[in-house]
């Protein structure tokens, strides 16, 4: 199933997004080389990361549950998860 997330951060979370930062991106490089992240990014207002949007496509909506618990930036209160959203969609991939 393929969705588009857009995850905002809380308002105090830039040190704690800063903190974590390298963990989060490797785990996204290992989901994108396992096909499960397809395209991922932080959104920017004032030159300043404020959240972050990603296209995915896990297989279940379990496994997306499951891999945002773990999710640092979850885990580590930097993406406001009363505020998340979570979009079914279809994605146009290169054949």
């Amino acid at each position: 199933m393929q969705f588009l997330i857009i995850a905002y951060d809380y308002d105090d979370a830039y040190e704690r997004r800063v903190e974590v930062r390298e963990e989060h991106i490797k785990n996204v490089k290992r989901l994108m080389e396992d096909g499960k992240i397809v395209s991922a990014g932080a959104l920017i207002e004032d030159d300043k990361m404020v959240g972050s949007s990603l296209f995915v496509d896990f297989p279940t909506d379990e496994e997306l549950d499951l891999w945002l618990e773990d999710e640092p930036y979850v885990v580590n209160n930097v993406w406001n998860m009363d505020e998340i959203q979570i979009v079914p969609i279809a994605i146009l991939k290169k054949s």
